[in-house]
């Protein structure tokens, strides 16, 4: 299980990510674009999520996973409830949606320097 404090850790240490408190949820952004947010009694994150995937990814495994409410189904988003998922798990799906917005070359910089470490 996963909580906040995990995905905050993991999304700052994302190149050109700042952290912003929008309609009492942390949201996670690049420039204007928000890539990650939690929800206001952090339980869930949405993030970043091809459209055309995301209803595969929810039928997969819908323990894990939600579609995105009415209002967010027109943007790349799915949420995930943090409890089902490990440390592992999300980092690769902050990562995941932090390339959808960064550009080509800011995420073969990333790649080059590699992931950084865990960090406690």
């Amino acid at each position: 299980m996963v909580t906040a404090h995990d995905v905050r850790r993991i999304a700052q240490a994302l190149p050109r990510t700042t952290e912003g408190i929008v309609r009492d949820s942390v949201r996670f952004r690049v420039g204007r674009i928000v890539y990650a947010a939690l929800s206001p009694d952090e339980t869930r994150m949405g993030f970043g999520y091809p459209k055309e995937e995301r209803a595969g990814l929810v039928a997969a495994e819908p323990e894990k996973f939600l579609m995105p409410r009415d209002a967010d189904l027109r943007y790349h988003w799915v949420r995930v409830r943090l409890a089902a998922i490990d440390e592992d798990e999300l980092r690769e799906l902050l990562t995941d949606a932090w390339r959808m917005v960064v550009s080509k070359r800011a995420a073969a910089a990333y790649d080059a320097a590699g992931q950084p470490a865990s960090e406690e």
